[in-house]
């Protein structure tokens, strides 16, 4: 038998390697691996003394050669390979131990030139994987090193690899080369576009970074996945508490995103991806104040997004309910050693918190994907059209602006109700638009009077008027676009409500 081994992660090499020398097998490498296996004292001969021809161009072509391709490709039991293989002295290739220039690492580095990022694209590494992962029926393909074990067990016990690892291998194999091209193509066209540009084809690569103890229901399994360089909440540090679940991580994203709109302190509290309580104020003890006291009743068993360090007297505060999440860009130490009376509460830090990297908003759906820009346009004071007699004051217009930013997180039918730039009312997810702005009242109570109301979309009748009218809600922003917008903004006028229009919606299905 022969193997070839290159590899850029040396991590198990030489347990790899010494395994199939021990097994009598014959050990072809390429410069870098074979000096650090000579290092080992593990016989090995050079890539060249199969090519017979020399690594050229700095080692861009060094494996490009038919005796490497011919050697993995060759169908052991076709009669007219194997004469082929025989005519042209091709030494046969039965295992192939590769891993690939650390692209991903390169580009994740800041101080990566142009020039090192290009010549980590991996040329000869993925063609001589994907052949061995064609034909590995008769050629055993490692790409991982983690997997080493399992081919030297099989090979000491058996003689053999079993076709059933044979097939797994294979499998890991190419969807090794397909994350590596998928990093690839992405960082690229995040190079050179831009803007968020839709591709005709996309390949959308994700690495694996944790099981999950279930999805959204406990007969379900999960797992998270990291997409592309590591980023938003695949950046956090867990400080203390449980593993996060599949909800967690939705609930806490939506929290992530909330605050991190804010320049002034925010804090927010979330329930099942939609906020029970969010205000901003000028400091972070004070913004989650306001945004508990929104909806004290609600904030039981919720997720907690703040904009700032977590400090003591925000952290005694939180300790007083239960909660299940806090994820902030610090916690003071005072902070940290109150919490930890509190084992199961999960501490997060999201160092980079203000980070803007953007990516696309992906849905799933049967057979396929839903793939859209990300819904980050900003509502600009001097594009908003008021399109009643009455005009909104200073406040108003404030807290209109501080709503459109938390409207575009809440499910559609959304109303939420802002005051003194607090949410004091949410309507999410109602069939009817209605309904939802009866709901946010509803939870508001007495502090919907003052508040200004905000709608995701436009009002399809002017019975939603009359009832913030009723509730003693000043103003309205929405939308706009209804062919009964007029009727809205009659309805407005006869119960000196301001209504302002943005051209712009913000649908969460």
């Amino acid at each position: 038998m022969r193997a070839l081994i290159s590899v850029f992660n040396k991590d198990g090499v030489d347990k790899i390697a010494r395994g199939l020398h021990k097994l009598g097998v014959e050990i072809i490498s390429t410069g870098g691996t074979a000096k650090k296996l000579e290092e080992y004292g593990i016989p090995v001969k050079s890539i060249t003394s199969l090519t017979h021809y020399p690594e050229i161009m700095d080692g861009r072509v060094k494996t490009l050669n038919p005796n490497i391709h011919g050697g993995i490709l060759a169908v052991r039991d076709n009669p007219e390979h194997m004469q082929q293989v025989n005519e042209l002295k091709i030494p046969l290739i039965d295992i192939v131990v590769i891993n690939l220039y650390p692209f991903e690492e390169t580009i994740a580095n800041e101080k990566s030139t142009w020039e090192e990022i290009i010549e980590k694209i991996d040329i000869g590494g993925p063609a001589m994987i994907r052949s061995a992962a064609k034909n590995y029926k008769d050629v055993i393909v490692l790409v991982n090193p983690a997997r080493y074990e399992d081919v030297l067990k099989e090979l000491q016990y058996e003689g053999k690899v079993s076709e059933t690892l044979r097939e797994k291998l294979a499998m890991e194999a190419f969807s090794h080369t397909a994350y590596y091209d998928s990093v690839i193509s992405n960082y690229l066209r995040a190079k050179f576009c831009t803007s968020q540009y839709l591709p005709q084809e996309m390949s959308i690569g994700l690495k694996k970074k944790q099981d999950l103890r279930y999805g959204e229901n406990a007969h379900q399994q999960a797992a998270v996945y990291q997409w592309g360089l590591t980023s938003g909440l695949m950046s956090i540090e867990q400080l203390q508490g449980k593993e996060l679940s599949f909800n967690n991580y939705l609930d806490t994203e939506a929290a992530y995103q909330m605050v991190k709109q804010f320049e002034e302190p925010a804090a927010v509290i979330i329930k099942h991806t939609n906020p029970c309580g969010l205000a901003i104020a000028n400091t972070i003890e004070d913004a989650y104040r306001k945004a508990y006291e929104a909806d004290t009743k609600s904030a039981y068993g919720g997720i907690i997004g703040l904009n700032r360090e977590c400090n003591l007297l925000t952290a005694e505060q939180i300790s007083k309910i239960f909660v299940e999440v806090i994820i902030a860009p610090s916690f003071s130490e005072e902070a940290r050693q109150l919490f930890k009376t509190k084992a199961n509460l999960r501490l997060l830090v999201k160092k980079d918190f203000f980070e803007n990297a953007p990516t696309f908003d992906v849905r799933k759906i049967s057979g396929g994907l839903l793939l859209q820009e990300e819904d980050i346009a900003e509502l600009k004071k001097e594009n908003l059209k008021v399109v009643t007699r009455k005009k909104p004051t200073p406040r108003e217009f404030d807290d209109m602006q501080i709503g459109w930013k938390i409207i575009k997180f809440v499910k559609s039918n959304a109303i939420i109700l802002i005051k003194d730039q607090i949410l004091v009312g949410v309507g999410a997810g109602q069939m009817s638009r209605v309904e939802s702005v009866e709901l946010a009242i509803k939870r508001a109570g007495d502090k919907a009077a003052g508040s200004v109301l905000v709608s995701d979309a436009y009002f399809p009748f002017a019975d939603n008027v009359e009832l913030a009218a009723k509730a003693g809600i000043g103003a309205i922003i929405q939308p706009g676009g209804s062919v009964r917008d007029e009727d809205s903004i009659k309805k407005s006028d006869e119960l000196n409500v301001a209504m302002v229009f943005t051209g712009m919606r913000h649908f969460r299905h």
